[in-house]
């Protein structure tokens, strides 16, 4: 039996096709991130609701990965919330589009 294997373009969103590929993959790191500083400080989901602003449902939805209801300007104020600095670079311009990504130090 032969399997094809295709290699990915690191967006799992722009690999299957999906609409607003780029946004998808930056609310998807940030979730990540916001739900690691979660667990790292162990925050309940309550606790960590209440600090953020949102209810638990919301939360709970976001760290599963379904945070299309979610702004990413909600998620980087999530990120303040939680102590962290959040930085917006905008690159030199360039002839071709430019890209979006997510850089945590």
């Amino acid at each position: 039996m032969s399997q094809d294997i295709e290699v990915s373009s690191g967006n799992v969103y722009a690999d299957i096709g999906s609409d607003g590929a780029e946004e998808m993959q930056v609310k998807a790191q940030l979730a990540s991130t916001i739900g690691d500083i979660i667990k790292s400080r162990r925050l309940t989901q309550e606790q960590a609701a209440k600090l953020l602003g949102m209810t638990q449902p919301k939360l709970s939805n976001l760290l599963r990965g379904q945070f299309r209801g979610i702004s990413e300007a909600k998620m980087l104020e999530c990120l303040t919330r939680l102590g962290r600095d959040v930085q917006i670079v905008v690159g030199k311009p360039r002839r071709t589009p430019g890209s979006l990504k997510v850089v945590f130090a």
